[in-house]
């Protein structure tokens, strides 16, 4: 019994490894050539691809014309960072225009490799647009919404034909990151002197299994994103800390682009890292000139800030903090970044921009939200913050409610003296005159209206 038993196993392993043996005798190596090609020679393109996007009016929308666009396949599946998505453009060259269709298919690299010209049959695909990007597909519906999707692997010989041209090389457009804008979706560009963002070296390129967004950097310190896969073959690999040029498919994801690579081959940084450009000032020279609460209007209230200095002061990194009554933990906080304030001249902040245009007859320098800290209602602490972190300019005593106080301007006004020319971290009551309804000894006991009490946009 044991004899019969160990004989039939022997069999077996001697049938398999001749099994084995005879298939892999037919095989000369494991690089596989793409399947064959039915290209069509009957196939032009009728429409483009701005009359297509014309079609697409806001919802999801098949296409019922015949309809055929041809472009140039810009993307590539075989490391894994792209899935079941095929990206193209009008132009192996200066592309005008991009689009994508998603299939579900896999290795479709082996169909339509990177520089394949293909035609594609519109009649009876969804089109649609997510978060900039537009796209073409089957549909499927998600609580009643219809969304483009994945094109059946059955249906995708029907709509996408390989043109019996030759592969093209594409040459990718060269651009800087100030520059990308819509019109470059869906095709392929070289960002050159870019770098991984220094918080991010050492990092691999994506979480394992999860999609995941790393940042690029130029030597302006523009960014843009770099969208990698977790599925990709080089989802482990350390980002690389040099300079250099990486070349990707261009998405976007509402108000962000994102920069997709084929493989490793797109990235070549191999140059020294961009010197830093200190471009974040301090000064003493940027201080709080004017607070505002009229008495008739809280709409109309406002901060103003004066630069005392000879030359123009950006205030990149600054932040104007609010401490609400008594509280000493920071309220709200307005980032100051973006404001540049000309030579020996004001820069006023407003929590109701139309309001105060209506009530001073201009628009403010700057437009907030309500509750920030131009919005106070006179007993509350301010502080003007530089890039450091360090306390510029200061009104009130933090921590102590302002109300029946000599920083108290309920009602009023705060107006900083004309012989004050440079800011003072703490609070002297002598720098100011203050204007309210309740206010402590040294204050005045006059409300203010606006806006004939008001002088914003004017040191005096």
């Amino acid at each position: 019994m044991r004899n019969n038993k160990f004989l039939k196993n022997c069999q077996q392993i001697a049938l398999t490894f001749l099994v084995s043996l005879v298939l892999w005798s037919c095989v000369e190596d494991t690089n596989f050539d793409a399947p064959a090609n039915n290209c069509p020679d009957d196939l032009t393109a009728n429409t483009s691809f701005t009359e297509l996007k014309l079609l697409y009016t806001g919802n999801v929308t098949q296409i019922l014309d015949d309809l055929v666009i041809e472009g140039y396949v810009i993307s590539s599946d075989a490391k894994g960072n792209f899935f079941s998505v095929l990206h193209f453009q009008d132009n192996p060259t200066n592309p005008t225009e991009g689009f994508q269709i998603e299939i579900d298919l896999r290795d479709s690299h082996l169909f339509y490799a990177p520089g394949s010209k293909v035609f594609i049959k519109l009649k009876g695909l969804y089109l649609g647009n997510s978060g900039g990007v537009f796209k073409l597909g089957g549909v499927f519906s998600a609580f009643g919404n219809l969304s483009v999707g994945r094109l059946p692997a059955l249906k995708i010989q029907e709509h996408i034909f390989r043109a019996c041209d030759v592969v093209t090389v594409i040459e990718p457009e060269v651009v800087t990151i100030d520059i990308i804008d819509d019109s470059m979706i869906n095709t392929l560009i070289r960002l050159e002197n870019i770098e991984i963002v220094e918080e991010e070296l050492g990092l691999p390129f994506a979480r394992i299994r999860e999609e995941t967004e790393r940042t690029l950097k130029d030597c302006l310190d523009n960014e843009i994103l770099l969208l990698n896969s977790g599925f990709s073959d080089f989802q482990q690999e350390i980002l690389p800390e040099s300079n250099g040029e990486i070349t990707g498919v261009l998405l976007k994801d509402n108000t962000d682009f994102q920069l997709v690579i084929r493989d490793l081959n797109d990235i070549s940084l191999s140059n020294e890292r961009c010197v830093e450009i200190i471009d974040e000032f301090t000064s003493t020279h940027i201080f709080i000139s004017e607070l505002a609460d009229p008495n008739n209007n809280s709409g109309a209230r406002f901060v103003e800030l004066y630069n005392s200095d000879s030359n123009p002061l950006s205030l990149k990194g600054w932040s104007l903090r609010r401490y609400t009554n008594d509280n000493t933990e920071l309220s709200s906080m307005i980032d100051l970044s973006d404001v540049v304030i000309n030579a020996e001249s004001t820069f006023v902040i407003s929590p109701n921009s139309s309001e105060f245009e209506n009530v001073y007859g201009f628009m403010p320098g700057l437009g907030v939200s309500t509750n920030s800290p131009a919005d106070s209602n006179g007993d509350d602490n301010l502080e003007l913050v530089d890039p450091f972190g360090t306390v510029i300019d200061a009104f009130g005593v933090i921590g102590e409610d302002g109300s029946g106080t000599n920083h108290e301007f309920e009602d009023g006004r705060a107006l900083r003296n004309m012989d004050i020319r440079q800011g003072n971290p703490l609070y002297t009551f002598t720098e100011w005159t203050l204007y309210n309804d309740t206010g402590g000894p040294g204050t005045m006991d006059r409300p203010q209206n606006a806006p004939e009490d008001f002088t914003p946009g004017l040191r005096n």
